[in-house]
């Protein structure tokens, strides 16, 4: 484990808080970055100030915007990029692999429009079945800039592979980076994935001043349709009640570090929506994976009222106060129903 050379694939704001957490375990890292002057920031500056302002770096954390540099010898590769450019990203990645097999980790949130492919079966279908075949998804609740200035975070590994888990588990644990293991893949990243949406949602309500109430319905009504997705997919429930799940969720909706809640927030405060992510630097995932969750639930006949709410509000304009009555006033239902 000592001897892992580990390759970082995207230096946002928790790609570079992993990559840092990894240099600070004496662990060999290299963070890739898309933009040059972000790679070179990390070198000379030892900070990322474009993506995660106000945090010293590792001084072993090495950085380039060379995806061959980054890659050369790598045992262990970790793709946090965008999820809409993961497929472009390790593409270009598996071109600099060569006959390798590296380890591979997952670490980006979110569905690929189009193909409705979770962040591993893009992997598998990019990098093949023998390479990507028992990578890890890490996910859970953590956002970034707390993990980075070393607050306490604990997060889940899912694979089809125990020793693949393990092992990184022993990459990242450290005493404030707590990391658990189980084999749910479906269940881990759905609930990474879709958490965003329902942020959308929280942070909607919360932009109209509609209470705490409502915000508690909207969190709890949420995991109930994450789950019956991830069910329906082959997912766990238990997954939904633990850290990848409910964690994520509770975090997402009601933490203040939250983009997707601030895009929500400001949505609901009647801002446009090209403006407000024409302002962001960072990727807010929920808005394209409402576009891919709404689609994936619709294909395999998964009543989602709360995505198709959001989605409504996002891509056909319906005012946030139209779309609320509208859920409001659906036809009475049992608390659990399939």
């Amino acid at each position: 484990m000592q001897n892992d050379i580990i390759a970082v694939l995207g230096a946002g704001s928790w790609g570079t808080a992993l990559a840092n957490v990894l240099a600070s375990n004496g662990r060999a890292t290299r963070l890739w970055a898309y933009e040059p002057e972000v790679a070179e920031n990390v070198r000379t500056d030892q900070r990322n100030e474009k993506y995660l302002p106000d945090v010293e770096l590792d001084l072993a954390l090495e950085a380039t915007a060379d995806m061959d540099a980054a890659l050369d010898g790598a045992t262990v590769v970790v793709s946090v990029s965008p999820s809409h450019v993961v497929r472009s990203v390790m593409q270009e990645a598996g071109t600099y692999l060569g006959g390798t097999q590296p380890l591979i980790v997952s670490a980006s949130k979110g569905i690929e429009i189009h193909t409705d492919l979770r962040m591993s079966q893009v992997l598998r279908e990019v990098l093949g079945e023998e390479t990507a075949g028992g990578c890890v998804v890490l996910s859970g609740p953590s956002f970034a800039a707390e993990l980075a200035r070393r607050l306490p975070t604990a997060v889940t590994l899912a694979s089809a592979s125990e020793t693949n888990a393990r092992h990184v588990q022993g990459l990242f644990q450290n005493d404030h980076f707590r990391l658990y293991t189980q084999s749910d893949l479906v269940g881990t990243e759905l609930g990474g994935a879709l958490k965003n949406v329902i942020a959308l949602a929280a942070g909607i309500s919360d932009g109209l001043g509609l209470g705490t109430n409502a915000r508690a319905a909207l969190m709890t009504r949420g995991l109930a349709e994450i789950g019956r997705l991830a069910e329906r997919l082959g997912g766990e429930g238990a997954t939904l009640a633990g850290l990848a799940g409910v964690g994520d969720l509770i975090l997402t909706c009601t933490g203040d570090l939250s983009r997707n809640r601030r895009v929500g927030l400001a949505v609901g405060r009647g801002e446009n929506l090209d403006d407000v992510l024409a302002g962001m630097t960072a990727v807010a995932e929920g808005v394209r994976t409402t576009e891919a969750a709404r689609d994936l639930a619709g294909r395999h006949g998964v009543e989602m009222p709360i995505v198709g709410a959001v989605y409504s509000i996002l891509y056909e304009h319906v005012d946030p106060r139209r779309a609320l009555a509208l859920l409001m006033s659906r036809e009475p239902k049992p608390e659990r129903w399939s």
